[in-house]
């Protein structure tokens, strides 16, 4: 390349990093705020249940909103999405972390978890490793958190570091209703 050709090809990779930071940026204030108004919503369905995590007339109010919400802002407000919604606020508030690394499909992964602490453990894994959605789905799927040791679960809560053997996961994972109706054959 010729001096000409080289100064062009560096502009040209100057824009196209600048590109790739302005689009990390948009990512993350866009997942900012996408959590912190689903966070918000939540916080008002359960302020409109009485402030119960389970209402007794929850699903119907619920059901109402996303009915409203439908006809007023279009697709996008089924109820699932709404308790969903209600899911995030209230495991926010049991101690999960707000990675605004993480979109609302990493969250919606997380909802079904009930530890908090396996919950904080996937979040910290996809901010560390990069993982996107389908990926996280997959940890959480292959029981990953639950195949580490009691030890290393307690040196995680505790933010103590780890060590190379704190990272192996157990292989084997038993499904209890699987072992117990099958050894009865035996």
């Amino acid at each position: 390349m010729n001096g000409f050709e080289e100064n062009i090809y560096k502009e040209i990779k100057k824009e196209l990093e600048q590109n790739v930071i302005e689009k990390r940026v948009n990512t993350y204030v866009t997942n900012k705020n996408e959590l912190n108004h689903y966070y918000n919503v939540g916080k008002m369905i359960v302020d409109a249940q009485g402030g119960e995590e389970k209402a007794k007339y929850g699903d119907g109010l619920i059901k109402m909103y996303s009915k409203r919400l439908t006809n007023d802002l279009g697709k996008g407000y089924d109820p699932s999405t709404i308790k969903r919604m209600r899911q995030f606020y209230l495991i926010i508030e049991k101690g999960a972390q707000v990675a605004h690394q993480l979109s609302w499909s990493h969250y919606s992964s997380l909802l079904p978890l009930n530890d908090i602490n396996e919950i904080n453990y996937y979040i910290d894994q996809t901010i560390t490793y990069h993982w996107g959605r389908n990926t996280l789905r997959n940890k959480i799927k292959s029981k990953e958190y639950q195949r580490l040791s009691d030890k290393t679960k307690n040196k995680l809560i505790k933010k103590e570091e780890l060590n190379i053997y704190d990272s192996l996961k157990n292989p084997i994972t038993i499904n209890t209703y699987y072992y117990i109706f099958n050894s009865r054959s035996i």
